[in-house]
């Protein structure tokens, strides 16, 4: 009689043999033409310039909110304060101060009186707007809907080449799209860009909106400088000089005549400078909002021209580096629609991401 123990083993074997007679071998992974690698280079470079385009215009979108924001907030808040009679008068003492300081060096004291205005609009207006929006906010928006619309013009090339999505996610590590200086972790590949979820645990990202960030912060002191504000604090210092001469001439006549009489004097003079004010602070107004509209207008278009510290800095590094990694291919021929790319609702208008 057989051993049980071997005729178990025997029959444990015969089942194996049939279960791995009947598997099928496995398909060795495709081998993708050189010519579909570079259409599909092409693609991904189409779909770079499509996202940039259309984060473009969604960043005209965001700025145009800001400066709506600013224009409104100058209106209520700052022309109301700056043209008022009583601000006119702290002023001419603060002018009197300047130039009492300055010992007759005219552009120190416009310097002192412009840089005093500039403080007083950004208490009462830039940064009760940057609660609601900023152009550094701006700016990270912009970069994350780059992202995250890159990721959707780019998710339908590989069923449209039957590429698996192994070898096309291999192919987006070979492509960079944020190439800083070392370390390594200053740096991320394309599949790393459109992987990392929430995108702020990058490193590379987190390195690329903080360089930005400090390089704007400077960029704005300059652009704030001259953002109209000199050219009111020339004028308003040339006025204030004048209407000081005035109340100097006005002060000396009271001192004269004695106390009564001295006060009527000054009372006097107070009035008609109060007076000749009102007549002239409808005009003086328009000549304000003027000056500071036409330069937040240039202020706008340089945030959004600037490569380093504009609101797109962040969408022109990363399409830059991808289309340097791309330069080697011919250019994409002309499409009527990029791969993958939805049609705008409107003209200019972006699809939302999911945020």
């Amino acid at each position: 009689m057989p051993n049980p123990r071997f005729l178990i083993v025997v029959l444990m074997l015969a089942l194996a043999g049939c279960a791995s007679s009947g598997r099928p071998p496995e398909r060795p992974a495709p081998v993708i033409p050189e010519s579909t690698w570079r259409r599909i280079d092409d693609d991904i470079l189409a779909a770079s310039r499509e996202a940039t385009r259309q984060t473009t215009n969604h960043a005209r979108e965001l700025m145009a909110e800001w400066m709506d924001l600013v224009h409104r907030r100058t209106d209520a808040e700052f022309i109301p304060w700056f043209s008022s009679y009583w601000t006119r008068q702290a002023l001419t003492m603060r002018l009197a101060w300047y130039r009492l300081n300055a010992e007759g060096k005219r552009d120190e004291v416009v310097e002192r009186l412009a840089l005093h205005l500039q403080e007083q609009y950004r208490e009462r207006v830039l940064e009760p707007v940057a609660r609601e929006l900023d152009p550094e906010r701006i700016m990270e928006k912009t970069t994350k809907f780059h992202i995250w619309l890159l990721g959707e013009l780019l998710r339908k090339i590989p069923q449209r080449y039957g590429v698996p999505q192994e070898q096309f996610d291999r192919r987006l590590k070979e492509i960079p799209a944020i190439a800083l200086a070392p370390p390594d972790a200053r740096s991320a590949s394309l599949h790393q860009l459109l992987h990392t979820e929430p995108i702020d645990r990058l490193p590379a990202y987190v390195a690329l909106v903080a360089r930005i960030h400090t390089a704007s912060a400077g960029a704005a002191e300059v652009r704030t400088a001259s953002a109209g504000m000199t050219s009111v604090a020339r004028r308003t210092s040339e006025r204030l000089t004048s209407e000081l001469t005035t109340s100097g001439v006005a002060s000396a006549l009271a001192a004269a005549a004695g106390r009564a009489a001295g006060m009527l004097i000054s009372l006097g003079a107070a009035g008609f400078n109060s007076l000749a004010h009102g007549r002239e602070q409808p005009r003086t107004e328009a000549q304000l909002r003027k000056t500071l509209n036409d330069a937040f207008d240039e202020e706008w278009r340089e945030l959004l021209r600037d490569p380093d510290t504009g609101v797109l800095a962040g969408v022109h590094h990363m399409a830059g580096r991808i289309e340097e990694s791309l330069a080697h291919r011919p250019a994409p021929s002309p499409r009527s629609s990029p791969p993958g790319a939805s049609r705008p609702a409107g003209p200019d208008a972006p699809p939302r991401p999911p945020w």
